[in-house]
């Protein structure tokens, strides 16, 4: 006989204590509701461990029970991955108390943290021991570790950093019975057998919860310098994009590119902005240079901006001499999201083509939106040096946001046309989530599929972690 929510209850306040097992509706609500405020779902109960012990004893009563589990760490997921369904019937655990930093090694590189602690709260830590924890967010405040983790996320640095999947060394993981998976090395070579952490980076908790990550580190550069450039088109940035790279080589951290559109939402909605340069222009790259020796990084990075403009790739540009200039490109930059928010509704996309493709990606699927519903206003940025695109359209104006989700599926089926014509990919870095499991029914090779199918069920028989997404 199945147990009552009272007998559940009763047990999780026995393990955890009942001040960390909420079952209020008001308090609940900020854990049941994503960040883009797409999903809202219904809970069982929220409930707060703050130890791995702790985590194996819920994973446990929820297997006894036959409850699901969602994982959740910041909640700062863009496409629905880290709320519940509507069911009602599922305990969403939280990570806001396992937050420590176990241990950190300068001199291997290394560190092994919580998967609650914050990624703003790593890269500070890391810096105290002159180390760098590369991976870098709009949301690093809130965003925490084992949620880069289970989505995979990029970042601005990935162009020299790479990908989360590629700063993690071991993961400490519980189960969907509540066994513990330890594979908790800080080891940067360990050649025997099948990689089982890699498993999870990505699997959104679908495959069970990771609670600790062991993770590279750095060294922290002396100087940081970045440029904000106006160019002509996307294909002047990539041959600027190619000068950078053949002149700074791993200097060269970020690449980041902006029409106009967005510069301009974000000086009329975001207060304290300002424009760098005197004259506007049709799009924007941002790129940030990182060096270990300072004595002449300024002179190198403005010698390297002054020859593009020669050689006709960039029109103008300006080369940040102190950390709040730095800081005030980097808050441009970081606001498009928010002004985007604040015009009007908005049709999303986080996609990736091969680098060579982007100028006549952008060109190609621009102009069949614009044939295909007139006045939408593209706002097309991200990560260009590594092939990644925010590839988003606002609404034209004066449409609201019932009106234009009704566009949403054909103009999605547009763009991701395009994206698997290029050997693409239809998320880039947000993960699946509940916004994408039909586009990645459709567009993953069948094959990949069925053995992604096989190890969910293998790994998680009964559909209890995180069901609903991904798959």
């Amino acid at each position: 006989m199945m147990p009552s929510r009272e007998q559940v209850i009763s047990g999780l306040s026995a393990l955890l204590g009942a001040s960390h097992v909420i079952t209020d509706d008001t308090m609940m609500a900020p854990y049941l509701t994503d960040w883009r405020k797409r999903y809202t779902g219904r809970a069982l109960c929220v409930v707060r461990p703050s130890t791995t012990d702790e985590v194996i004893a819920v994973m446990r009563l929820a297997k006894e029970h036959a409850l699901a589990i969602v994982p959740q760490g910041g909640n700062t997921g863009l496409v629905g991955g880290s709320v519940p369904l509507g069911r009602g019937d599922e305990i969403l655990l939280s990570f806001q108390r396992m937050n420590r930093i176990r241990a950190i090694d300068p001199n291997s590189d290394t560190v092994i943290v919580e998967a609650g602690a914050t990624l703003a709260v790593l890269q500070d830590k890391a810096e105290e021991v002159g180390r760098l924890f590369p991976l870098s967010l709009a949301s690093e405040g809130t965003a925490t570790v084992g949620g880069a983790i289970a989505t995979n996320a990029g970042g601005t640095a990935a162009l020299t950093y790479g990908t989360m999947r590629d700063l993690v060394l071991g993961l400490e993981i519980v189960l969907p019975d509540g066994t513990l998976l330890n594979t908790l090395t800080t080891l940067r070579k360990d050649n025997t057998g099948y990689h089982l952490a890699s498993l999870f980076l990505g699997a959104e908790g679908t495959l069970g919860v990771i609670t600790a990550a062991s993770l590279k580190l750095f060294p922290l550069p002396r100087a940081r310098h970045t440029g904000f450039c106006g160019v002509k088109s996307p294909r002047e940035a990539l041959k600027l994009f190619h000068h950078l790279k053949n002149n700074a080589g791993p200097s060269l951290t970020t690449f980041e590119l902006m029409p106009r559109f967005a510069i301009e939402i974000a000086l009329t909605h975001i207060p304290g902005l300002r424009d760098p340069l005197t004259e506007p222009h049709e799009w924007y790259v941002m790129p940030e240079f990182s060096f270990f020796d300072s004595d002449d990084a300024h002179e190198k990075a403005a010698l390297w901006l002054s020859e593009a403009i020669e050689a006709g790739y960039v029109d103008d540009a300006v080369i940040s001499e102190s950390l709040s200039q730095r800081d005030a490109f980097w808050a441009i930059r970081e606001s498009i999201p928010e002004a985007q928010v604040r015009e009007g509704p908005s049709i999303k996309h986080d996609i990736s083509v091969p680098i060579t493709e982007i100028p006549d990606f952008i060109e190609r699927v621009c102009a069949e939106i614009n044939e295909d519903l007139p006045g939408v206003r593209p706002c097309v940025f991200g990560h260009v040096g590594d092939g990644n695109l925010h590839f988003n359209l606002q609404a034209p104006k004066n449409m609201d946001e019932a009106s234009y989700a009704k566009h949403g599926e054909r103009l999605h089926a547009l763009v991701y046309r395009h994206v698997v014509e290029r050997k693409g990919s239809v998320s880039a870095e947000h993960g699946i989530g509940q916004v994408k499991r039909a586009q990645l029914a459709v567009t993953k090779d069948s094959h990949v599929l069925a053995m992604m199918r096989h190890i969910k069920a293998m790994i998680d028989p009964e559909d209890r972690m995180n069901p609903g997404k991904v798959l």
